[in-house]
């Protein structure tokens, strides 16, 4: 409650090609050239640049954090006082012309010399979907300003039609890994709050069609995320997204948990396969991933999910004792879904 709003006004670098209103990141796994430091800058795959500009990802998940947990905090009390609170930095970036945020990406993931901004960079707003789950309670309880709604509502639908029209938008969504699960997943996220029926169903048949026929082996393992440097954290990011899709458009005439493409994959396949290197990362078979392997796994939200959702107490136990306030940075970035008291509000 003491914490007051902080958006992307807040901060600016000097290689963005944007406003002060844009959102600016740089692509993790790119580097100066030593040879050459003044050249366009060279990737190391799976290795994060801590030089990078980072401000404005760190405020869009400090941001995340403070809705999830006030959102949280009213359903557990009921107490006005932290929907008022939350408005008030919804209010800032959304709303507010002095501090709201551009609704595009046009300049995340930005390389130096090379590119002012890609759509891998979409990515970064995975932490606006516990905004939006924060929005939804709040919106239910009667006591956050409507017309404050209603334009937090429009920005959303602003920032759909960029994610569904713009070439970024495009290519992120037809990307065969995590960054086009992740697509469906905020498209899904978002539109839900919006009330947009049209990329509702379109997420669902792109979750059924595209998602786990293409990317999910018969086993439930993800191919492409374990030819990654990083095979281990990204397989499990992979399936907290795929899970979350199904959390989102789960409904009574769409059950997703129940799925099984003509291929033989499911989502309750996906979970079986990862969770015994969840409970015993000593038995994952592949090499470890090159950086933040002793990190991983957290309490990943695809095993709180889906213990509600299949009745497994034992994939509850484990998401219970493991880390659930963790403090890496790389984590906390591939951890959208941090409160998952606010996913249940219907």
């Amino acid at each position: 409650l003491s914490q007051e709003p902080e958006t992307v006004t807040a901060a600016h670098s000097v290689r963005s090609a944007g406003s002060r209103h844009d959102f600016f990141s740089e692509g993790d796994y790119w580097w100066p050239d030593a040879s050459n430091p003044d050249s366009p800058y060279v990737q190391k795959d799976g290795l994060t640049n801590p030089d990078n500009f980072v401000a404005h990802r760190l405020a869009m998940i400090r941001f995340s954090r403070i809705v999830g947990a006030l959102a949280s905090a009213y359903i557990l009390t009921g107490n006005k006082v932290y929907v008022n609170h939350a408005m008030k930095h919804c209010r800032a970036w959304f709303i507010d012309t002095a501090t709201v945020m551009n609704p595009n990406l046009l300049f995340a993931q930005a390389i130096k010399g090379r590119a002012t901004g890609r759509g891998i960079g979409i990515i970064d707003t995975i932490h606006f979907m516990e905004v939006v789950q924060g929005l939804i309670v709040f919106e239910n309880s009667g006591l956050a300003p409507k017309a404050d709604i209603e334009r937090c509502k429009q920005w959303f639908e602003d920032y759909l039609s960029w994610l569904t029209t713009h070439k970024y938008g495009k290519d992120e969504m037809n990307a065969q890994n995590n960054h086009g699960t992740c697509w469906v997943m905020q498209v899904a996220s978002f539109s839900k709050f919006t009330g947009n029926k049209k990329l509702i169903a379109m997420c669902v048949d792109r979750y059924k069609n595209i998602l786990l026929p293409n990317q999910m082996a018969v086993d439930g393992s993800f191919p492409l995320e374990l030819k990654r440097t990083k095979p281990y954290g990204y397989s499990i990011f992979n399936l907290d997204a795929m899970v979350t899709i199904c959390q989102v458009l789960s409904s009574r005439t769409e059950n997703l948990w129940a799925y099984t493409a003509p291929g033989g994959q499911s989502i309750k396949k996906g979970i079986e396969y990862l969770y015994p290197f969840i409970k015993d990362k000593t038995a994952w078979p592949y090499q470890p991933d090159v950086m933040f392997w002793d990190q991983w796994p957290v309490a990943q939200p695809s095993l709180i999910f889906g213990a509600l959702r299949f009745d497994n107490t034992e994939w509850f136990s484990t998401w219970s004792r493991l880390e659930h306030a963790p403090t890496n940075a790389e984590v906390i970035r591939n951890l959208p879904v941090r409160n998952p008291l606010i996913w249940f509000e219907k």
